[in-house]
């Protein structure tokens, strides 16, 4: 099947399963996503305080962020699939972690669909169920719930822009609470998405905001940047 004929028929074929779904938002954007991805980050907590994180991304699987100041040289890197922390330059053990906000909001566009499908299901979304629904005024797929059901872990797509705008879960381990995480105010980047805000709540408390600023897709991200055995300064931000 010709890439136009696919298009076509994920505009018009609404999608039966996440499955469906996820290989729709993967086709739609094949070979135009952008690789790589800098931005300054604002991330505010409620206690008002505020901090500014530098962060680099390739896609796939790579997010390394530098909060200031740099100068004591505190990092979080994420890539193959584990994660990694330098707390004043020293190394600290990494763990195995998938990031599902890497996994929906970028990664999805720039690896194979049978690699996300593995991902999403080890998270433990069930691709099997998806319900349609609307978000801030816009008509979106929903993955791994039921409609009315906002308590089992799932994801929300736009059904136009087939981007990631929104994910639901109980989490906790005695008292469960319900996270939530949204992309907002999504903007075109080069010829794929980028939403300059995300919001996490739990059970409806604002916990976390991220705000984008000087957002590149035109930077050449050092590749000694994602080496998880020695600290190497972002020099991107030079």
């Amino acid at each position: 099947m010709s890439p136009l004929l696919t298009l076509l028929v994920a505009l018009i074929a609404p999608p039966r399963s996440g499955t469906e779904l996820v290989r729709q938002m993967h086709d739609r954007y094949a070979g135009k996503w952008y690789q790589s991805l800098t931005f300054v980050q604002t991330t505010t907590f409620p206690d008002g305080r505020v901090e500014t994180w530098y962060e680099a991304m390739t896609v796939p699987g790579k997010l390394r962020i530098d909060i200031a100041p740099l100068a004591e040289r505190n990092v979080i890197l994420f890539s193959g699939d584990s994660i990694y922390q330098w707390q004043k330059g020293e190394a600290r053990p990494g763990r195995p972690f998938i990031h599902p906000l890497l996994v929906l909001g970028f990664d999805l566009y720039g690896q194979p669909v049978e690699r996300t499908l593995e991902q999403l299901t080890g998270l433990g979304y069930d691709l099997t169920k998806i319900h349609a629904e609307s978000w801030q005024g816009r008509p979106v797929w929903v993955v791994g719930a039921d409609s009315g059901d906002a308590h089992t872990k799932q994801f929300w797509v736009d059904q136009e822009r087939l981007v990631f705008v929104r994910s639901l879960e109980l989490v906790g381990r005695e008292t469960k609470v319900v996270s939530e995480i949204q992309f907002n105010r999504y903007r075109p980047l080069g010829q794929g998405w980028i939403a300059p805000e995300v919001m996490m709540f739990r059970d409806g408390k604002l916990q976390m905001k991220e705000e984008y600023e000087q957002v590149r897709t035109d930077l050449r991200v050092p590749t000694d940047l994602w080496d998880a055995a020695k600290f190497q300064p972002a020099t991107w931000m030079n």
